[in-house]
């Protein structure tokens, strides 16, 4: 069964940006209350006893009995707005419910166990939705449903229509996945960088070498064959 939380308010008479952030001045936090064709009522809810209130719960499926100015009504959170930079609540929208009426929320799902996919082969337990909208009495009103994933093996999958809830109607899709096993993560191994193991030798420069010039031990180096050739010859000896 869904949790009741009691919490006081206040009628706030002046609306607008102004008067919400005067409210959050004095530590309060502005509120509405509708439903049931009732006016939108404009209120205040102390910041502390609200942040104590939904300590711990579910709020979207928690029964929330709102009294303002002596009269008590039975509600349920819509919406809760908080701060883009603080964790701050900065309003929070009431629904007033009706015992005898069904009403359309979310529960969220939690899972019970360890797959044996992930117990005995490693895989990895993915929940990828967490709550179901349902219809329901107030009175039956779940605080969150819970499903076993034991048996799954990898590659398995449950699914909302795996769900099993007392007294109330199940809206969301019977084949949206609610949670599967998938394989382990393979890890990334960097391929190992081949070392060179023969060294390439520099490519030796060649050239003439030029007459007079030492060679690589010191000494003159003979003149190539054809600089011989382009040498007068001697003339010959007089008689």
């Amino acid at each position: 069964m869904a949790q009741t939380v009691s919490l006081s308010a206040t009628v706030r008479e002046e609306t607008g940006k102004g008067a919400a952030r005067q409210a959050r001045f004095q530590k309060k936090v502005p509120a509405v209350i509708y439903g049931h064709g009732r006016p939108t009522q404009t209120l205040m809810v102390d910041a502390l006893a609200l942040e104590k209130a939904l300590t711990g719960i579910e709020p979207e499926s928690t029964l929330i009995e709102l009294s303002v100015d002596g009269k008590t009504s039975r509600t349920l959170i819509r919406e809760i707005q908080r701060h883009p930079l603080r964790p701050d609540i900065i309003h929070v929208d009431f629904y007033e419910i009706k015992a005898d009426e069904k009403i359309t929320l979310k529960v969220p799902v939690h899972l019970v166990g360890t797959p044996d996919g992930v117990r005995n082969a490693g895989g990895v337990l993915d929940q990828v939705t967490r709550e179901v909208e349902i219809e329901v009495l107030p009175e039956h009103i779940p605080d969150r449903v819970e499903l076993d994933v034991s048996a799954l093996k990898i590659g398995d999958s449950l699914h909302t229509r795996d769900l099993t809830i007392a007294n109330a109607v199940i809206l969301t899709g019977a084949d949206l996945t609610i949670a599967t096993v998938v394989p382990p993560r393979a890890e990334e191994v960097a391929a190992p960088t081949p070392e060179a193991t023969t060294e390439v030798a520099e490519p030796e420069l060649i050239r003439k070498v030029r007459e007079g010039e030492e060679g690589e031990e010191g000494e003159a180096a003979a003149p190539a064959p054809e600089e011989k050739e382009k040498k007068s010859p001697k003339a010959p000896e007089k008689p």
